[in-house]
């Protein structure tokens, strides 16, 4: 699934090309009807006042006050050159060309929907999450006192999208790798020192992986149709039964939150099982 780099990459290829332009028509093309791209036809008529993004989604300011949603779920693709399959949905703007966007999505999973700006009433996980990384109100103090509050392991908890936006499996496994802490290890036990540093390694490795357009492994593209180039700098994600490129002891490969997680057994120790007091 893209995460906050890819979906960061993508916003930064649309923005200049889109902001300015008018929405002469927006539809369905293979879309089913219902929540996942609820009004769209509501963005015709309306300029684009630029693109942001928040954690995985892109938000698109209308000037009518609305604002456009996507999110490209695991395998969408936003380009200006039409699919031959799983075409979602077509954006016809003013302009000069190339004055169409389209959305592939072959597994269903994204979305593209238009709400009033700012309401996210019908996208919870939006209105729900945590802080950007890049925020600088989020803080060492604020990533530590979040992850005290939960004696779930750290990897489902960074996850979640509560604690920090953006994060997802590929460089949630790299952050933890390059502080060696275990994904199993409860958040409430990780020290304020080792969050502060998890803190700083995430949005080091988020800022390396964006400037290398994100990580591709099979369908994520660019706007531009350009593969990411970050997996060839990934040191665990993906790189199972491989040395660890510190102490050279075979990555393993477990399943944490129903996730695919790699770890390096010796750089990052198991947490062990604290005994019930009698």
């Amino acid at each position: 699934m893209p995460e906050l780099p890819e979906v960061e990459t993508v916003r930064r290829e649309l923005e200049p090309w889109l902001t300015g332009r008018t929405i002469r028509i927006a539809r369905r093309v293979e879309a089913p009807p219902g929540p996942k791209y609820r009004d769209l036809e509501r963005a015709a008529g309306q300029r684009i006042l630029g693109v942001a993004r928040r954690g995985k989604f892109l938000l698109v300011p209308l000037s009518g006050g609305d604002e456009l949603v996507l999110h490209l779920g695991m395998t969408g693709i936003l380009s200006p050159d039409p699919p031959t399959q799983h075409l979602r949905v077509e954006l016809a703007l003013s302009g000069p060309a190339p004055d169409r966007l389209y959305f592939r999505d072959a597994r269903r999973f994204g979305r593209c929907l238009v709400v009033r700006a700012g309401r996210y009433a019908a996208l919870p996980t939006l209105a729900a999450l945590g802080p950007e990384p890049f925020d600088p109100a989020f803080t060492d103090e604020v990533f530590a006192a979040s992850l005290a509050r939960s004696r779930g392991p750290i990897k489902p908890l960074l996850l979640s999208q509560r604690v920090v936006a953006g994060l997802g499996n590929i460089y949630v496994d790299e952050a933890l790798f390059e502080v060696g802490v275990h994904p199993l290890r409860p958040a409430n036990r990780v020290t304020p020192s080792e969050a502060g540093r998890l803190r700083r390694a995430s949005i080091a490795i988020l800022e390396r992986a964006i400037a290398h357009r994100g990580t591709t492994f099979s369908d994520y593209r660019t706007v531009n149709g350009e593969v990411g180039a970050y997996a060839a700098r990934l040191s665990v994600y993906a790189h199972e039964g491989e040395p660890c490129p510190r102490c050279g002891t075979p990555i393993e490969k477990l399943v944490v939150g129903q996730r695919g997680t790699h770890v390096c057994p010796r750089c990052q120790p198991k947490p062990r099982t604290r005994r019930a007091r009698k």
